[in-house]
């Protein structure tokens, strides 16, 4: 039977088609005869107990610059939704944390995928700190001198933001920078949170792979390699993506953690592995399934639907 789904999301006209998950997402549900809705999460209002929001009909097509048609906005009761999808983009702040909160009111009538308080107690890079045997050597702190002695033990080293995406805020430190105390200084202007250190992995220059996991089990994968004068390998910042296929130790990695994404509901989720080291486990809006579709792998976003609708 046919579904109603709502995706709230960055608005959809912003949206860069060829590369994104969401719309890969609407496509296929749309193909399979689901009634889709649209809204933001500006939108998104708790009154008396009830979740609503102003939703639109929203209507999907595979054509750059005329990808999306919305209908009329209407005051709807988001429990009476069969499925919603939290999928917009970070930053991970006060803001998205709170609409996992409003969400998890409606989750036990409404399947909200990802669900919403794991999405919640499971931040990117602090989330895949369980698993500290499968990732590199990792420093979350504001501690300058932390910092300072984290960098004499490992020389090279990498400091980002501990709730950004997409690569903003990513840099690359050699042993021998003099610029450590200018960027921590600015960190802790810029960022009231601790920031995240971690050993530089030289087998970047190779690639950073995306591997997407549906329900615990990784169903395709995708290479990303960073250009020559970059150390991000995101292709929003002029990364490459290139086809690519699971390791053993990859499959090790997804093996190890599948368990506890099944636990915390986890139908999509993205991974990022750098030669053997896993660095990030993606939960709020995991990317990667047309990339993979396009050189060749699984059709990821068949694969969701077909979970998405076993547990409807």
């Amino acid at each position: 039977m046919p579904l109603s789904i709502a995706i709230q999301m960055d608005h959809v006209s912003t949206i860069s088609i060829a590369g994104d998950t969401s719309f890969a997402l609407a496509l296929e549900a749309q193909r399979r005869g689901h009634r889709l809705y649209h809204y933001t999460p500006d939108r998104l209002t708790m009154r008396d107990g009830k979740v609503i929001a102003r939703i639109e009909e929203l209507g999907v097509r595979d054509v750059k610059g005329d990808h999306f048609t919305l209908g009329e906005p209407v005051r709807t009761d988001l429990s009476e939704m069969d499925v919603i999808l939290l999928r917009q983009d970070p930053p991970f702040d006060m803001n998205y944390i709170t609409t996992t909160h409003i969400l998890e009111r409606i989750h036990s009538e409404t399947l909200v995928v990802n669900d919403p308080a794991w999405v919640r107690n499971s931040p990117e890079k602090i989330f895949v700190t369980e698993f500290p045997e499968l990732m590199p050597e990792t420093l979350i702190t504001k501690d300058p001198r932390e910092v300072d002695a984290f960098r004499r033990e490992y020389g090279d080293i990498i400091v980002k933001p501990l709730y950004g995406n997409g690569g903003a805020g990513i840099f690359h430190l050699h042993e021998a920078d003099r610029n450590l105390a200018s960027l921590l200084e600015m960190f802790a202007q810029m960022f009231r949170e601790p920031f995240i250190v971690q050993r530089y992995l030289k087998e970047v220059r190779a690639g950073d792979k995306r591997i997407i996991l549906i329900d615990g089990e990784p169903v395709g994968a995708i290479n990303r390699v960073p250009a020559e004068h970059d150390s991000r390998s995101n292709m929003h910042v002029g990364g490459r993506a290139e086809k690519t296929e699971l390791t053993e130790r990859e499959r090790e990695i997804c093996a190890r953690i599948g368990p506890s994404l099944k636990e915390r509901g986890f139908i999509l989720v993205g991974i990022d592995v750098i030669g053997d080291y896993m660095t990030e486990i993606n939960v709020t809006s995991p990317t990667g399934v047309r990339e993979i579709r396009k050189f060749g792998g699984a059709d990821v976003a068949a694969l969701f639907w077909d979970a998405v609708e076993a547990k409807r």
